[in-house]
C-alpha cells in the first residue's frame, strides 16, 4: 500500500524562497567588484631578449665550454674557434714588422748619409768661392799692370782664364749642393714610406690579434644558455651561430590593452605581475614600453569579442635588482597576467601588493 506524502506548508516555502533571494542579494552585493577603474589588466608571457653568439670569421669550432642551461657571466669564454692559420699570419705579420723596422733604419742612414754628401758639397762651395774671389783679384790686378805696361798680356790672358775656371768650378760645386739636397729629399721620402709600411705591418698584426681575440667567444652579460645551435668540429660561415642565450638582465611581459586604457598608461607606470605558475607571488615591473600604433589582439586574448578589437601592445620589464638575486628562478614562456595601474592616486588592492615570499 502506497504511504501518503506529507504536505510542506506554505509558509515555510515562502520562507526558505526569501533566504534564498537575500543569499543572491548579498552575493551580487558582496562579490568582487574589479579592480576598478583606476587600473588595467592583460594576460602574456614572461620573455627574455634573446642574443646569438656567432662566429666572425668563417671556420672550425674547436670547443664549446658551456652547455643548455648553464648560467653565463660576463667575460666568459663560451667557445673557442680553430686559430692555427691566424696564428700563422700573426707570425708571419711579426716578421714583416721586423722587416719594416730595419728599413726604416736603412732610410734614416741614407738620410743622414745624403746630409752628409751635402754639408761636403757647402764645403766645396766655399772653397770654390774663396778661389774665384783670388783668382778675380789676380785678374784685376793684371789688367792694370797690363794698362800701365807694366806686364805681359799673356799673364793677364792665363789670369783672365783662371777667373773663368774658378767661376765655373764654383758653379759646379753650387749645383752639387743642390743635387745633395735633392738626394736628401728623396731619402727622407724612402724613411716616411718606410714609416707608412711599418704603420700598414702593425696595422695588420693588431687586426689579426683582434682576429685571434674574436675568435673566443665570450658573452657580455649575465645570461643562459638557451640552445646549442653548433657542435665542435662543425665549419661555420661568417656569423654562424654557436649559441642562444636568453639575457637575464632584460626579462619582461608583454601584454595587450584596448584603446580607452592604454591611452592612460604612461611610460614607467607600476605593473605587478601574477604568473599562473606561481600565484601566491606579485611581482613588480615597469611599463617600459607602449605602441604608437594599435594592432589587432593576437589569439593569446582569449574572447572573440576581445580579438575583434584593436589593442595596444604594451611591455612591463622586471626589476633587474630583483632579477640579479634571482637570476636561477628565472623561465621564460610562464604565462600569467599584468596589472597596471592607470590612475597614480589609486591604491593597490591587498591581493595585488607586491608580495616576493610565498
Amino acid at each position: 500500500m502506497q504511504q501518503e506524502r506529507k504536505k510542506v506548508p506554505l509558509k515555510w516555502l515562502l520562507v526558505a524562497g526569501a533566504l534564498v533571494a537575500a543569499g543572491v542579494f548579498a552575493w551580487l552585493e558582496l562579490r568582487p567588484k574589479g579592480l576598478g577603474d583606476g587600473f588595467a589588466s592583460g594576460n602574456g608571457r614572461i620573455e627574455a631578449t634573446e642574443i646569438d653568439v656567432a662566429t666572425k670569421l668563417s671556420g672550425r669550432i674547436a670547443a664549446i665550454n658551456v652547455d643548455e642551461g648553464d648560467f653565463v657571466q660576463p667575460g666568459q669564454i663560451l667557445a673557442s674557434m680553430d686559430t692555427a692559420s691566424l696564428e700563422a699570419q700573426l707570425t708571419q705579420a711579426g716578421a714583416n714588422v721586423a722587416k719594416a723596422q730595419n728599413a726604416i733604419f736603412t732610410a734614416r742612414a741614407l738620410v743622414a748619409q745624403r746630409q752628409s754628401e751635402k754639408d761636403t758639397a757647402v764645403a766645396v762651395v766655399l772653397q770654390r768661392e774663396a778661389e774665384l774671389d783670388a783668382a778675380d783679384k789676380r785678374f784685376r790686378r793684371s789688367d792694370v799692370l797690363v794698362q800701365r805696361n807694366a806686364l805681359a798680356h799673356q799673364q793677364l790672358d792665363d789670369d783672365r782664364a783662371s777667373m773663368l775656371s774658378a767661376r765655373a768650378a764654383l758653379a759646379a760645386a753650387r749645383s752639387q749642393v743642390l743635387s745633395a739636397q735633392s738626394a736628401i729629399k728623396a731619402a727622407e721620402s724612402q724613411v716616411i714610406e718606410a714609416e707608412s709600411n711599418l704603420a700598414a705591418m702593425q696595422a695588420s698584426v693588431t687586426r689579426l690579434q683582434v682576429d685571434i681575440d674574436d675568435s673566443q667567444l665570450k658573452t657580455d652579460r649575465t645570461a643562459r644558455v638557451q640552445y646549442r645551435v653548433a657542435e665542435p668540429g662543425e665549419v661555420l660561415q661568417s656569423g654562424g651561430k654557436v649559441l642562444n642565450l636568453v639575457d637575464l638582465s632584460d626579462v619582461y611581459m608583454t601584454f595587450f590593452l584596448p584603446t580607452r586604457q592604454a591611452g592612460r598608461v604612461a611610460m614607467g607606470s607600476d605593473v605587478h605581475l601574477v604568473l599562473d605558475a606561481i600565484p601566491q607571488y606579485v611581482l613588480p615591473a615597469k611599463v617600459t614600453y607602449v605602441a604608437s600604433v594599435a594592432q589587432f589582439t593576437p589569439k593569446t586574448v582569449e574572447t572573440e569579442v576581445e580579438r575583434e578589437k584593436l589593442m595596444f601592445r604594451i611591455k612591463a620589464r622586471i626589476d633587474p635588482e630583483l632579477l640579479r638575486k634571482h637570476l636561477r628562478q628565472i623561465k621564460t614562456g610562464l604565462p600569467g597576467v599584468a596589472y597596471v595601474k592607470l590612475d597614480e592616486k589609486a591604491e593597490w588592492p591587498a591581493q595585488l601588493q607586491v608580495n616576493l615570499s610565498p
